[in-house]
């Protein structure tokens, strides 16, 4: 790139939501660029790539639509693929397509300014580079800023530290090694079995335990590929008209879970379990709405967990005292099992959290630990971490971080007020992490370049969410989430886990079809709650 050079629009971010915004807005004939902080594509699987590292949507519905022939031409080969095949998957996708030639590699933005004079974005990166678009499309994804916990002496430790979303690319040899992992959440679920295999001891630190599904993963039969490629079209549009953008087998109960018998409720438990995945929140209708129903499905979830942990008292320090859902459900393949190796240690530091690190390891109430290897699993500043990271400033010189000093205020999880031909793809305010984030992003990403498209038909220079606009659909965001149990915990969906970081419940709980319809409403009414100029 060379100084000042001019675009349409600017892309930042080279993962799932990047590749196909780049794809689809040079199909519609705009000169465009994205710009990528790592050396390759793929975003949150180009960084995590730690041991166990795999995708909790199925294979088949985790994939790009807007090619028939990309759907037909690739084979996934299990129900639930790592990380190691969905980079395959993605690097597959930016070659067949030529899309490198459109990216900036290691290119990280310092800055996004907006010109009120000439309505355009004024990006700067970290080289010094700048660039000028009239458009900018943020593509940074939604769990893509890690969140390494500030803890007194990290800096002395004498072993090795790292990040489960900042995996290093060389594998590490842990066979001698006394590894300790911090954190419980979906990527320590996930690595916690494979280091535990790998490594000579391993201790899990947990502050709060969350309920953990089985996967149930296995390779798939190149029967149901077919079946699934032979309808791919039907196959997606029932995906799409899910709340989540994802189909389970056995769908959506409709019934309650108060209105069966204690042994027709388990029955239909013990199907979802034995079946695997997320879809075991689908037992029932009411499971996320109504407390009694909710203890229900708790209840069999615990005696699961003390069925297949061996000591009974590291049984109950397993086991959730919280609703089902009000944190990320996660899946496992063998994490609790895990727990009855003999090089397996659990340490709860939810009454003595840990008080420091130490060159040998780290201090927790009374006791010091002693290790070789520290592994962070503590998760990412989620949905609005990568945006905040960046200087963005808009009208009269306002950034984002004042923007958003109390809250994440949005339209339709697209656009701020204040900061006008500014996209967020999956950001706050929109379905984003509780559904089948590619889905979202194929809503988003057409979304988006149909109304980049309009206002050029239109020479429209200025797109700018409306305050009443943004207002209201926070107030509307509000008013669905709070008819869930959601928020009856504490949840990095609320921003809970980064200290100071302000608290409310980011995504939008109203379901992906009735998302969709809303922002479809919005384009054909000229637009509504935007104002162009």
């Amino acid at each position: 790139m060379t100084k000042d050079t001019k675009l349409d629009v600017i892309v930042v971010g080279a993962g799932f939501a990047g590749m196909q915004m780049l794809y689809r807005l040079r199909g519609l004939g705009f000169s465009v660029r994205a710009l990528e902080s790592g050396d390759g594509v793929g975003g949150t699987w180009f960084w995590n790539r730690y041991p166990g590292a795999r995708c909790d949507v199925e294979s088949m519905q985790y994939s790009y639509q807007f090619s028939e022939e990309l759907q037909q031409e690739w084979d996934w080969t299990e129900r639930y693929a790592t990380q190691p095949e969905i980079l395959r998957y993605a690097n597959h996708v930016a070659d067949r397509f030529d899309l490198r030639r459109d990216i900036e590699f290691g290119c990280r933005v310092a800055s996004a300014i907006f010109d009120e004079e000439d309505n355009h974005w004024c990006i700067t990166t970290e080289d010094g580079t700048s660039l000028v678009a009239r458009f900018c499309v943020m593509a940074t994804g939604s769990l893509s800023s890690a969140a390494v916990p500030e803890i007194d002496g990290l800096d002395t430790f004498n072993g090795q530290y790292c990040h489960t979303g900042e995996w290093p690319t060389q594998a590490l040899d842990l066979s001698t090694k006394r590894v300790a992992v911090i954190g419980t959440g979906s990527s320590g679920i996930q690595a916690i079995p494979e280091l535990a295999r790998t490594s000579a001891h391993l201790t899990v630190f947990q502050r709060t335990p969350g309920y953990s599904l089985p996967a149930h993963n296995a390779p798939l039969s190149q029967e149901a590929v077919t079946e699934i490629k032979n309808n791919y079209s039907t196959f997606c549009a029932a995906n799409k008209a899910e709340w989540g953008g994802v189909s389970y087998p056995g769908g959506m109960n409709a019934t309650s879970a108060l209105d069966v018998s204690e042994a027709e409720r388990n029955r239909e438990f013990e199907t979802r379990w034995e079946t695997g995945g997320v879809g075991f929140l689908s037992s029932f209708s009411d499971l996320l709405f109504l407390p009694e129903s909710n203890e229900m499905a708790a209840r069999f979830i615990r005696e699961k967990i003390r069925a297949e942990v061996n000591d009974p008292e590291l049984a109950e320090a397993l086991c959730p005292d919280v609703v089902v859902g009000c944190k990320r459900i996660c899946l496992d393949t063998e994490y609790y099992a895990t727990f009855n190796r003999d090089n397996v240690t659990l340490v709860s530091v939810k009454d003595q959290p840990i008080e420091k690190i130490t060159p040998k390891g780290l201090i927790t109430g009374d006791q010091e630990y002693e290790f070789d290897c520290i592994v962070f699993a503590t998760g990412f500043d989620a949905m609005t971490g990568a945006l905040l990271k960046m200087d963005i400033q808009g009208r009269n010189g306002q950034t984002l971080q004042q923007k958003w000093s109390e809250g994440a205020p949005n339209y339709l999880g697209l656009c701020v007020h204040g900061f006008p031909n500014i996209f967020s793809i999956c950001g706050p305010g929109s379905p984003s992490v509780l559904t089948n984030v590619l889905v979202s992003i194929d809503q988003h990403v057409n979304w988006i370049a149909d109304c980049i498209e309009s206002l050029r038909e239109r020479q429209v220079q200025c797109i700018e969410a409306e305050s009443t606009a943004e207002a209201l659909w926070v107030e509307h965001g509000n008013e669905i989430v709070d008819l869930t149990l959601f928020t009856a915990c504490n949840s990095w969906y609320a921003g809970a886990n980064i200290p100071g970081k302000p608290q409310g419940f980011m995504p939008y709980a109203g379901g992906l079809p009735a998302y969709t319809a809303k922002c479809a409403e919005v384009a054909a009414n000229n637009y509504e709650g935007f104002k162009l100029s």
